[in-house]
């Protein structure tokens, strides 16, 4: 048994052709036409490293915890795995599992790579500062807060002049070499995880051409919270999003093509997925930490080919979430799912649409607790003290 997870951080699904978005996508289209398509996923645990303990143990993080590291006494699917004798191996360029909060996750892994530069990565040592070209997409506490990253940013771009050295151009091709060199084995999970199309937006000139852009027009720093750019720079802003979204469609293809050219797809479970979404100027709010948690950031696009039912070119509306992912990967592995699991697996779903739950979870620690039917979303927003429980949404 083998089976391949392509994660993306940040994928709105809006902005995807499978789901009616305008961003140019033909491999995510192609992709739905091979596989399951869920118009109903939802997230859990918000944002990264909350979505990932997800991810491992199968059960809400938001509900008790924030941010923070996989613990001693949490169950870990990918270690389950590896101790069931499944080979478990990681490429990423997330940044935040090798930093305070997040630096026991990959640990659970058989094998792990890391690639360095996202985000203002402490990756390239310059002691000469450059300076930062503002665009005036930032307000002015926000530029004060982001400064150091925004610096660093700025070097390590300057070592990535070419896009073979681009971090998502690395940590595809480490995927690609792991799926070269075990082919001919058995009994392994792959997982591609991709920091893109997170922000900072650094784009490939390639993909902004498609889009009428150029790397100079803007910074690729987004603007939080509340407001937007304003005029031609809003539509600027989602112009780079959407040439990042296409760059991370184009290794998409990448890996389906060496995946059929290895004689891989018609046995391997095959997952692409995000952990949340991003506003981008839709409710009048920039970003994903903050406001209400609209469907724009918590129904994430989610694909997946079972090998064992070949379901492909049909869309789910089975209600799913986070949580169900590495249910759906222990129950693949033939692995018992511990009592502490409340994720429950996919197969019935993708077979025929099987309905999974009745309602769904999600939000943030401290923040607005959401529950759904799939249909109806119901909002509560956290108490503050010496006020009510309620607030305008816009």
């Amino acid at each position: 048994m083998k089976a391949v997870m392509l994660m993306f951080d940040t994928l709105t699904r809006n902005h995807l052709a499978p789901y009616g978005g305008d961003a140019i996508t033909p491999n995510f289209t192609r992709l739905a036409r091979e596989s399951a398509q869920f118009d109903n996923f939802y997230v859990g645990s918000m944002p990264c490293m909350p979505a990932r303990r997800e991810l491992h143990t199968g059960r809400y993080n938001f509900l008790h915890r924030s941010w923070g590291p996989l613990e001693p006494f949490d169950f870990s699917t990918f270690q389950a795995l590896k101790q069931a004798g499944i080979h478990t191996h990681m490429v990423t360029d997330h940044k935040h599992y090798w930093r305070d909060g997040g630096a026991t996750y990959h640990t659970r892994y058989s094998t792990f790579e890391f690639i360095r530069g996202q985000e203002g990565d402490c990756w390239k040592g310059q002691v000469e500062k450059p300076a930062i070209n503002w665009q005036g997409m930032e307000d002015e506490e926000t530029l004060r807060r982001r400064s150091g990253r925004m610096i660093q940013d700025l070097i390590n771009r300057a070592a990535m002049p070419i896009q073979d050295d681009h971090f998502t151009h690395r940590t595809i091709s480490a995927g690609i070499d792991f799926l070269e060199t075990n082919k001919d084995q058995d009994n392994w999970f792959l997982q591609i995880e991709c920091f893109d199309p997170h922000e900072p937006f650094f784009v490939p000139e390639k993909y902004l051409a498609q889009y009428g852009c150029t790397p100079d027009e803007f910074d690729g720093w987004v603007p939080y919270y509340c407001g937007a750019p304003g005029g031609r720079d809003d539509d600027k802003v989602r112009k780079f999003y959407q040439a990042l979204i296409t760059m991370c469609d184009d290794y998409l293809g990448q890996v389906m093509d060496k995946l059929k050219a290895l004689e891989l797809w018609e046995d391997t479970l095959f997952i692409v997925c995000t952990d949340h979404g991003f506003l981008l100027g839709e409710h009048q709010w920039w970003g994903k930490n903050i406001m209400p948690v609209y469907n724009e950031i918590a129904n994430t696009p989610f694909f997946i080919r079972d090998p064992r039912c070949k379901a492909e070119g049909v869309r789910r509306s089975a209600l799913a979430q986070t949580i169900d992912i590495p249910a759906t990967l222990l129950e693949y592995f033939d692995v018992p799912r511990p009592p502490s699991m409340t994720g429950k697996p996919l197969r019935p779903a993708v077979e025929n649409d099987t309905p999974v739950r009745d309602y769904a979870m999600f939000g943030y620690f401290g923040g607005h607790i959401n529950i759904t039917d799939g249909e109806y979303v119901y909002m509560r927003c956290p108490r503050e003290e010496g006020k009510g429980g309620c607030m305008n949404i816009p």
